[in-house]
């Protein structure tokens, strides 16, 4: 059956999804759940949770260059794009970096909080940790005013571990 979609795009999300990010994000999360429908899909976020956002540098990289590629390239099966645009006008972006996802990570803050029928759920939150991103990550280039295009694969499954657990049972 002909669905007529070509491709999903989640967000554009106010705040980063940068390193583990992606694992609680609801941005990432609905184009994961496009890709599992079979669409390809991009989720996009503004690298600040800044009042004012440059949504618009980020709409015009999506729009106009980044959309045309995976329309005449696609997207392999079970993968998606992540995209964290630094919060800055155009014309001060200086590229697109194809990021590795880093392993940021938050200090200070984990809050106990309470659902609408007083369960209990705990929200992580406070600052990002002050160690310096590694070179190449998507925290790096997006802090050195670059646009990180991450790929991202569904399978979680660790094949190293995997093998080196072969000989315990």
């Amino acid at each position: 059956m002909e669905s007529g979609v070509d491709l999903v795009i989640s967000g554009i999300n106010h705040g980063p999804n940068l390193g583990w990010d992606v694992i609680y994000s609801g941005t990432v999360a609905a184009a994961m759940e496009a890709v599992i429908l079979g669409f390809p899909a991009i989720a996009v976020s503004t690298a600040s949770f800044g009042p004012d956002l440059h949504y618009d540098t980020a709409a015009r990289f999506i729009a106009r260059e980044l959309v045309p590629k995976v329309v005449a390239n696609g997207l392999p099966r079970n993968s998606l794009l992540n995209v964290n645009v630094p919060n800055l006008p155009e014309d001060q972006i200086k590229g697109v970096k194809i990021a590795a996802k880093s392993e940021r990570r938050y200090k200070d803050r984990m809050e106990k909080r309470l659902d609408p029928r007083g369960g209990a759920y705990y929200w992580l939150g406070g600052l990002p940790s002050e160690e310096p991103a590694p070179e190449g990550t998507d925290s790096a280039v997006t802090a050195e005013g670059y646009i990180a295009v991450t790929p991202l694969h569904l399978d979680m499954t660790s094949y190293s571990l995997m093998e080196k657990m072969r000989g315990w049972f």
